[in-house]
């Protein structure tokens, strides 16, 4: 095809969008709230499984020192315990430290640490973090294996808890936005039959003056795939202002967020231009390829 037949298909792709106003912005309006439900259901599962993961970052491992061990074995024991596949960070609390951090968390006893003297009933220690709460289990049972342990202390009824939500959640959001990917296509596919099926006659006497096929579907396809592009840079927009307004109330309290785990939603400057990549994308492939398959019926007179 020539350049000057493909600038016409072109023009009167773009043209009939302003001659079908009406239908154009239902197109539009359809494929903008099906973008932005889908994309915040997969935004809000992606922080929830953020927040999750930041809480669980918060669990560690708590493995005490025999008193009996030297120095050097205390260094060995920590250089195992970083080697372990899976583990984050350790870090090493003496006994002294431990005791400090006690006396601080719990100044109502200062009269019963203070009888103590300089008996100190705590043993060195170290605090383990992990990447993945699904090895806690696996991790532990490395570390009793090692030498020198007097005791591990971790919260397996917590990280518990914390694998069961996760997996609830991951169901939960799987199945809403496969459900709403279903409601979606079947709104935007109803929304394009009805524009095409509006212009059928234009359809059908394009064919019997002897258009190709191609020729009368090249126009229905850069027509879907502006409103498409449109509709995916307006569910930018809106979800951009939904999201920033949202994470402005959530983390107004910087202490509570922190306690509670909304530290870790992800700043929305930092997927911004993934998001807007993937709703224009979707958007203009939805709207392209709908309009081309609407057409079919139509064609084939």
């Amino acid at each position: 095809m020539k350049l000057s037949g493909i600038k016409y298909l072109v023009d009167q792709g773009t043209e009939n969008i302003w001659k079908n106003k009406m239908m154009a912005f239902a197109t539009f309006c359809v494929l903008l709230i099906s973008l932005m439900l889908v994309g915040m259901s997969v935004l809000f599962y992606i922080n929830i499984d953020s927040i999750i993961g930041g809480i669980s970052d918060k669990n560690e491992i708590a493995v005490f020192i025999d008193d009996s061990a030297t120095q050097e074995e205390i260094d060995e024991l920590g250089n195992n315990l970083s080697a372990i596949d899976g583990v984050s960070e350790v870090t090493f609390e003496s006994k002294d430290e431990a005791f400090q951090s006690m006396m601080k968390s719990m100044p109502e006893y200062e009269r019963i640490f203070s009888s103590l003297g300089n008996d100190n009933p705590l043993v060195n220690g170290y605090k383990v973090k992990v990447h993945d709460i699904d090895r806690v289990s696996e991790i532990i049972d490395k570390i009793e294996q090692m030498n020198h342990i007097y005791y591990i202390k971790a919260s397996q009824e917590f990280v518990n808890i914390l694998m069961e939500l996760r997996r609830v959640v991951t169901l939960i959001a799987t199945a809403i936005i496969i459900g709403l990917v279903i409601v979606s296509m079947i709104m935007i596919s109803n929304t394009t039959k009805a524009s095409v099926f509006s212009r059928r006659e234009e359809i059908q006497i394009m064919k019997y003056v002897g258009a190709t096929n191609g020729f009368i579907r090249i126009p229905f396809f850069i027509e879907g795939m502006v409103t498409g592009f449109f509709s995916g840079a307006g569910a930018f927009l809106l979800t951009l202002l939904t999201y920033r307004s949202t994470f402005s109330i959530l983390t107004r309290n910087v202490g509570v967020m922190n306690v509670i785990g909304l530290g870790s939603i992800i700043p929305f400057g930092k997927i911004q231009f993934y998001v807007l990549g993937a709703y224009i994308l979707a958007g203009a492939f939805i709207g392209g390829l709908g309009s081309v398959l609407c057409t079919r019926k139509h064609i084939n007179v």
